[in-house]
């Protein structure tokens, strides 16, 4: 691939569109991150007020089920009052239909005046009988009544709260809904950033190779060395941001040397004398180039927005690979530099 002209050498025309839109699109992208967490927070209380409601229901079909109870129980004693009513009144009827000459007989049959006042107050006692027997239908009746009246109550109470759990989530939902839209809205708006950087890279690097050809304007192109060690600074614009070994931050073992360029795309160099094996595109490594150096050692330069070699080519210590870039699995414009003595990563600062 031919290589992209870095932020740092474009031709001044176009280097501040460049990082004015470079920085709007990292504004866009910090938006995209807030609205995301946003989003997951809505989907969380969704969640819960849908768990809220189903354990509502099962709440409300259990007090459906205790007021039915409630119901047959108050049916039950309304029909046992109704019944001992009609047996009392019967018995009263007999009595005072067949005329005082019977309740008579029946005093008169005592044998002793003690058997009289017995059988006199067996009479009393029938009538009394059937008041105390419908004071307590009438007392269970009323209890009956009045834990009726509680459990419709208690019922009414949590209808409410589901009243309100149902206009919360609709609530929720809308605003998920909303967050929805501003997400899409949003990657429209990345996809039209990244289309417009592009574009502007595209022609800063046609008006660079037209000032190139016209012997004006031309960007840096020589070889870079730096250092006095085996491997020379593949970003010598970067800083050392993450470095080789254990990192507490992610619980990984980091395998290279990472160079930020604080957004700016620099060029990278080779960091010695080598052939390159890979020059494409990685999942995880975004556009990277792989160089053999011989006697087991091997570097990788990871990240790039753009190459400047290909497979197969020898590339001199110093000479430009790539642009620095933020793709693949990545968190910034960096150089994740990455050196390997006989298949094994090893401390690049060894050899810088």
């Amino acid at each position: 691939m031919a290589g992209v002209l870095c932020v740092a050498s474009v031709i001044p025309a176009y280097a501040d569109d460049i990082s004015d839109t470079k920085q709007e699109g990292n504004k866009l992208e910090e938006r995209k991150e807030q609205l995301v967490e946003e989003q997951k927070t809505l989907t969380e209380q969704l969640t819960k007020v849908l768990e809220e409601m189903q354990e509502m229901e099962k709440k409300l079909a259990a007090k459906d089920a205790e007021i039915e109870a409630a119901e047959e129980e108050y049916v039950q004693a309304k029909l046992e009052e109704a019944r001992q009513y009609d047996k009392m009144k019967m018995r009263i009827r007999f009595m005072y239909e067949n005329g005082d000459s019977q309740m008579l007989e029946v005093l008169f049959e005592a044998k002793s005046f003690s058997d009289f006042i017995n059988k006199a107050e067996y009479i009393n006692k029938i009538s009394s009988t059937d008041r105390e027997m419908l004071d307590s239908l009438e007392l269970v009746v009323k209890q009956v009544e009045e834990k009726e009246k509680r459990l419709q109550k208690e019922y009414k109470v949590m209808e409410g709260l589901q009243n309100d759990l149902t206009k919360k989530h609709v609530e929720v939902e809308k605003l998920l809904q909303e967050k929805n839209t501003q997400l899409s809205d949003l990657e429209k708006e990345i996809g039209e950033n990244a289309k417009k950087l592009q574009e502007l890279i595209a022609k800063a690097k046609a008006q660079e190779e037209a000032n190139a050809n016209k012997g004006g304007y031309t960007s840096p192109g020589s070889d870079v060395v730096s250092g006095n060690g085996i491997f020379t600074h593949p970003c010598p614009q970067g800083h050392l941001t993450s470095g080789f070994g254990y990192r507490s931050f992610d619980n990984s073992f980091h395998k290279g040397a990472d160079f930020g360029t604080y957004g700016a795309y620099v060029p990278t160099y080779a960091a010695a004398a080598g052939k390159v094996i890979i020059a494409g595109w990685s999942n995880s490594a975004g556009n990277w180039v792989v160089i053999d150096h011989g006697n087991g050692l091997v570097t990788k330069y990871m990240h790039h927005s753009s190459l400047s070699v290909s497979v197969g080519q020898s590339v001199r210590k110093g000479q430009q690979i790539g642009i620095t870039g933020n793709t693949g699995y990545s968190a910034g414009v960096h150089l994740h530099f990455q050196v390997e003595k006989n298949g094994s990563a090893v401390d690049p600062f060894n050899y810088l």
